[in-house]
């Protein structure tokens, strides 16, 4: 579907930021090319490239001119025909092919600023990266998008974009976020919304701050860029013990989370029969506080904010049951031991219990991890670090195997967020660890077949985290 040809060989100028080829994929057009790791990637079609945004843009034809520095320091100049969105099969050193954004905001809410000291670096740089936001779904403020910024958004058409509003006042906004050009970067919008990109939005609702009138107000404000405004998040701030000077965060109560939800559940219902979407939804946190069900699958949208707590549990106990379903059962015996998150733990022993239905003598231990580490407020499992593990299992028989939750590791690697990694852990509790999966196809697969080899990692992202989205998954 595609050919090559070099036309010319030539001296050019050198971009300031170089785009070096880090990975051959097998199979791809760059293996076909004859490219090579330490090639660097110069222009597409006479055009520089100033990020990962003009790569994938300029690559959408299905014929490119390619100019390509070999490491050799020869240029190629190379006509490709291929197949319309089809890129090179090359990984470059710098995934944005730019330097990452750093937040400019100082949120009464940021989560980096309640860490304890003496974490690796990576873990406090504080990224507000639009382009982040299309690459892996982060959260941007708006507020250090230039309108370059915005222009490219629209000519590339590059959505859904993730925005992280908090609010609508934009006096409310400034005070918030800290930042006082916050409130007038909610034009920006308006913008999108009028070149017809589609966005995803989130609130992190403070208690006297943002939550109550003022949470209506910006509910109210919202729904005028719907449907292009396809979701938007409603998620409790989380807070640690280290937050002495920091400003102070009242706890919510189930009273609290009871009138979230029914605000929440108001707008799904106007939102629903005018647009067919549900618009608007309360993180599973809020469920739990008020003791409330869940709400029901088609209640998600198609679960468009997973990853910030939205319809997770739910996703999961589903899964388990469409797969236990496909099971016959028999009478193995197992014994393993799963450790999450305060959050999670009662759901977990829910989908274990599914799981006992087809397999009863299946022996599952689930215990829940106190967080010490940041403070017993926070209760989610991608929060748990290894010495917490080390420290409350260490007494304890787990069985054949210990299960974990993928989220309390390191996006492409096996370490925990102090540090240790799944090796140092397996040595002290003298204990095989498996990671598990988001699906829930992926516990019972663990839970039945506990000793399955397999490779402690999980899928590679980008470590920076939006310094504006509180909460850790």
């Amino acid at each position: 579907c595609y050919k090559v040809i070099i036309i010319r060989c030539k001296n050019k100028v050198i971009m300031k930021n170089r785009h070096i080829i880090s990975k051959i994929i097998p199979n791809g057009i760059g293996e076909e090319l004859g490219l090579e790791v330490g090639d660097e990637v110069i222009e597409i079609n006479g055009q520089k490239i100033e990020d990962v945004f003009d790569y994938r843009y300029l690559l959408n034809d299905e014929f490119v001119v390619v100019t390509i520095k070999r490491t050799d320091g020869e240029i190629w100049e190379l006509e490709v025909e291929k197949e319309y969105e089809e890129d090179l099969g090359v990984e470059f050193e710098n995934g944005l092919m730019d330097k990452y954004r750093t937040c400019c905001n100082k949120c009464i809410f940021c989560f980096i600023d309640q860490m304890p000291k003496g974490m690796r670096d990576t873990l406090y740089f504080k990224d507000d990266d639009s382009r982040l936001s299309f690459l892996q779904g982060n959260y941007v403020t708006l507020t250090n998008m230039s309108q370059k910024d915005i222009d490219r958004i629209i000519k590339f058409h590059l959505d859904p974009i993730n925005i992280s509003i908090h609010t609508m006042n934009p006096k409310l906004r400034c005070k918030m976020l800290h930042n006082r050009f916050a409130g007038e970067a909610l034009k920006k919008i308006d913008q999108l919304y009028q070149g017809n990109i589609t966005m995803n939005g989130q609130i992190v609702l403070c208690k006297g701050v943002n939550d109550g009138k003022e949470l209506l107000y910006s509910i109210n404000k919202m729904k005028e860029y719907a449907p292009l405004l396809q979701s938007v998040s409603i998620v409790p701030v989380g807070t640690t013990k280290f937050r002495d000077g920091l400003f102070p965060m009242e706890k919510f109560t189930r009273e609290d989370a009871i009138e979230v939800i029914d605000m929440v559940e108001a707008c799904q219902k106007e939102m629903y029969e005018k647009y067919g979407i549900h618009f608007i939804h309360c993180s599973d946190e809020w469920y739990i506080l008020a003791n409330k069900d869940l709400p029901e699958e088609d209640r998600y949208d198609g679960y468009l904010q997973i990853e910030n707590g939205v319809g997770m549990i739910r996703s999961l106990i589903d899964e388990v049951r469409e797969e236990i379903s496909k099971h016959q059962g028999d009478n193995r015996e197992v014994k393993v031991t799963v450790a999450t998150g305060k959050l999670a733990a009662p759901y977990i022993e829910k989908c274990v219990e599914i799981i006992k239905e087809k397999y009863p003598k299946v022996n599952v231990q689930v215990i829940a991890i106190i967080n010490n580490y940041f403070g017993e407020n926070i209760t989610v499992s991608g929060l748990i670090t290894g010495t917490d593990i080390m420290d409350q299992l260490k007494d304890v028989d787990m069985g054949e195997r210990l299960l974990l939750p993928c989220s309390m590791i390191r996006d492409g690697s096996n370490v925990f967020l102090d540090d240790y990694t799944t090796e140092d852990v397996e040595k002290a509790l003298n204990i095989k660890i498996s990671l598990v999966d988001t699906e829930g196809k992926d516990l019972v697969n663990l839970v039945l077949e506990p000793n399955t080899i397999r490779e402690n990692k999980r899928r590679q992202k980008y470590e920076q985290t939006d310094s504006c989205n509180c909460r850790q998954t």
